[in-house]
């Protein structure tokens, strides 16, 4: 697979473009279940780390919180703001460690999925998971929750979607660029094909 970090144009536009649309339709679903919106939102922050850079991956890591809770805000977003700039950390976080553990390892001629790949994979959905735990699940929401809110009932599910529901959903969505990643390679190997 070919690096694109050291061009960047119309198809580098049109990618992170087209990636972004995709975590935005995406964020209709929220509300539904998080293991629908979750992992496509760190599949495409991932996508965009491989195939364009990571400046227009975080760029996504920053818009993509704001998108969620003007489209589907839950009641924790509205109660808690600062939560959008913690997620948008938590999803920084993510994109970084794709760039500098992940990236290389799907780079290598062995193929794409390699013992390396996958505990690369694993590491940067922990450090996601654990960044989103200490600052949303251990600090924000026990802080700003107080025990008279009506979300102080819900705290240990909330703090569990922010935490291990986290890592669950980066986990997922490396699964879906494993999956994906086959096909790009092999078209971006052979692009008159």
């Amino acid at each position: 697979m070919k690096s694109t970090e050291k061009s960047f144009g119309t198809k580098e536009i049109a990618a992170t473009a087209l990636l972004l649309s995709i975590c935005i339709a995406s964020q209709i679903f929220k509300n539904l279940s998080v293991f629908i919106t979750g992992p496509i939102v760190n599949t495409c922050i991932i996508l965009t780390v491989l195939l364009v850079n990571l400046p227009c991956a975080l760029a996504m890591c920053a818009i993509t919180p704001v998108t969620a809770y003007f489209i589907a805000s839950s009641p924790v977003m509205q109660a808690v703001p600062g939560i959008v700039p913690l997620i948008m950390l938590g999803n920084a976080v993510l994109a970084v460690a794709v760039r500098f553990l992940f990236k290389p390892t799907v780079m290598e001629e062995d193929g794409i999925v390699n013992i390396k790949s996958v505990i690369m994979a694993f590491l940067s959905s922990c450090l996601k998971g654990i960044v989103m735990a200490v600052t949303i699940s251990l600090w924000l929401l026990p802080k700003y929750i107080s025990e008279d809110s009506p979300l102080h009932a819900n705290l240990g599910k909330l703090q569990m979607t922010f935490s291990a529901i986290q890592l669950a959903t980066a986990l997922i969505g490396f699964v879906y660029v494993f999956i994906l990643l086959i096909p790009i390679r092999r078209m971006m190997d052979n692009p008159s094909d």
